[in-house]
């Protein structure tokens, strides 16, 4: 492996926002949270190097935002190596994976994100690239076809994903690494917003930090999205710190309420509780509040879920009694629908709430 990073193409081909891209931590050690995981990490990395091997396939699960994407440029970072960015809807074929794995040298790094939406017989193609470090081009049609293998530079796979289930399992056990990435706790998130903070050269005062950490749904993203757009309002202003006022006017105005749930969040309990709390079959629920099924599985469900305020059962999603009371509205006289009371509320001080 080599002694230093290669300089001559770029690492990334993306179109992520250059505020995301500065905010990103410079080493392992920088990375703020996920302190298993870091640790796990952190072993894997020194075992390679003193054996001079590439890391091991991995494999990073959990929801957006907690930072997939910026472990991946740190792992490339810590081995000291070049990384190339790709996703599983960009690959529609076996041949788009080829030029991929032909431009890995030895140790490089091929990151997937979305892997789980990769076709199955990209999935199938990558196996033998995997374990092998070997790739079966076939060479003309017809009668007249013939397979030829070319041999690969050992490389590292990581691979992104927010629906580890929909991953195959032959292609899921070939990731010798795999690591599910966890909400944050606000003092992490507190942190993570000082440390933006200083880079960015806009003060934060100590209660408003709290405060949005408070109100990030235990998401770095969601919390720096949150500071950048305070951070225009006191801009605007003249300030140069953000203080709490100007925090919760802010929050305010953007429709972010004391547990972190926007207008869609709201709407999606509204809709529910206006039909007695459910249970209202998904399809039924987008079509209410003008949203796609998949976008309220994915995106506004699973913290719904984890406050307690929401239940998938047999029949449908149900609003439970934290809903209910959240929203200031009285509990129907025969209770929570049938199912609501399965759902526990998640443990609120762990999250900053009270």
């Amino acid at each position: 492996m080599e002694s230093g990073p290669r300089p001559t193409e770029p690492e990334i081909q993306s179109d992520e926002p250059e505020f995301d891209r500065a905010l990103r931590p410079g080493s392992l050690d920088e990375f703020i949270g996920q302190d298993r995981l870091r640790q796990n990490l952190g072993v894997a990395i020194q075992a390679a190097r003193q054996r001079h091997e590439p890391l091991d396939h991995i494999l990073f699960c959990g929801p957006p935002g907690l930072g997939k994407t910026t472990l991946a440029f740190l792992l490339a970072r810590e081995m000291r190596t070049q990384i190339i960015v790709s996703s599983g809807p960009a690959l529609s074929a076996p041949r788009d994976v080829c030029g991929l794995l032909s431009r890995l040298e030895t140790g490089d790094i091929l990151f997937l994100d979305e892997i789980h939406r990769l076709p199955r017989a990209v999935e199938e193609y990558l196996y033998s690239a995997m374990e092998d470090q070997a790739i079966d081009i076939t060479l003309d049609q017809g009668p007249a076809a013939r397979s030829l293998r070319v041999t690969l530079s050992a490389f590292t796979l990581v691979g992104a994903t927010t629906r580890e289930g929909l991953l195959a399992a032959p292609f899921r056990n070939r990731f010798g690494i795999v690591e599910r990435l966890e909400p944050y706790a606000v003092e992490h998130l507190v942190r993570i917003l000082e440390r933006a903070s200083r880079l960015l050269a806009f003060g934060i005062e100590p209660d408003a930090a709290v405060e949005l950490a408070r109100r990030s749904r235990g998401v770095p993203r969601v919390a720096l999205r949150l500071f950048r757009r305070l951070r225009d309002l006191g801009q605007v202003r003249g300030n140069t710190t953000l203080d709490l006022g100007t925090a919760m006017e802010g929050l305010e105005a953007l429709g972010v309420d004391e547990l972190g749930l926007e207008h869609l969040d709201r709407e999606l309990l509204r809709a529910l509780v206006l039909r007695g709390g459910g249970p209202v079959g998904l399809k039924t629920l987008a079509a209410s509040i003008g949203e796609s099924d998949d976008t309220i599985e994915l995106v506004y469900e699973p913290y719904l879920i984890r406050l307690g305020f929401l239940s998938r059962t047999p029949r449908g999603r149900v609003a439970t009694e934290l809903a209910f009371a959240h929203l200031g509205v009285s509990v129907p006289p025969g209770g929570v629908p049938y199912g609501a009371s399965s759902s526990a509320p998640v443990n609120q001080e762990e999250f900053g709430f009270d």
